[in-house]
């Protein structure tokens, strides 16, 4: 019970944190977000993050240590890369976050950012993506190609890691159908991809200012 509960509130908040990105992107226009877009955002970021937990935990719990590199090695690679991302635009050090701040507190700021980022990247895509080189440090494009290689990406290290987990799996799994459960854990996951597409084609508030359409993009 408490387990399902968690599971709502963190989607929950991945929802109100999708529609704020929303609003914040698009400032200049008046946002209105139908019930339809917000069934799609949950259907999305319910099957994407309970899938994505599973997946952690099952591999987790029959090789306890390399689990520990699966997860530190996701957190670097969302943590350094809007750093990267930052570095190769030869852009200036971003000094308009706060007055108050010396270059020190500012990427310390500037840190604690990227941290978050990279805490969320490694259960769910982000609402929104860090650009350090914006002003406002968030990117207000809407990159299908960042978007398409995450999801690719995620699928096939849930794959695999499902399938470390289904060779190395113990006697404790006995009793459970271990095809059955690997297969429902990966169609989890396309059922979450499937409800994003649905929402970025046809229930997006602003569906009509992207330059092209999702599907276009693929």
């Amino acid at each position: 019970i408490f387990m399902v509960l968690s599971l709502l509130s963190i989607v929950y908040g991945a929802l109100r944190c999708n529609i704020l990105a929303i609003k914040i992107k698009y400032d200049d226009y008046d946002v209105r977000v139908k019930p339809a877009a917000y069934l799609c955002i949950f259907m999305w970021r319910s099957f994407e993050i309970a899938t994505r937990v599973a997946v952690l935990v099952l591999f987790g719990s029959v090789l306890r240590v390399w689990v520990f590199l699966v997860v530190l090695l996701n957190f670097l690679c969302f943590f350094f890369y809007p750093w990267i991302q930052f570095w190769l635009s030869k852009s200036p050090f971003p000094e308009n976050i706060e007055k108050e701040l010396s270059r020190l507190g500012t990427t310390i700021v500037l840190c604690l950012l990227t941290f978050l980022y990279a805490g969320i990247n490694m259960f769910c895509w982000s609402a929104a993506q860090v650009e350090l080189s914006d002003p406002d440090l968030i990117s207000k494009s809407q990159n299908w190609y960042q978007m398409t290689v995450y999801y690719i990406v995620r699928l096939m290290e849930n794959a695999f890691l499902l399938l470390m987990w289904y060779i190395y799996r113990t006697d404790f799994y006995l009793y459970v159908c271990a095809p059955t459960l690997f297969l429902q854990l990966l169609i989890g996951y396309c059922m979450g991809i499937f409800f994003m597409l649905v929402f970025y084609q046809f229930c997006h508030p602003c569906k009509k200012l992207f330059s092209s359409s999702i599907t276009e993009a693929l």
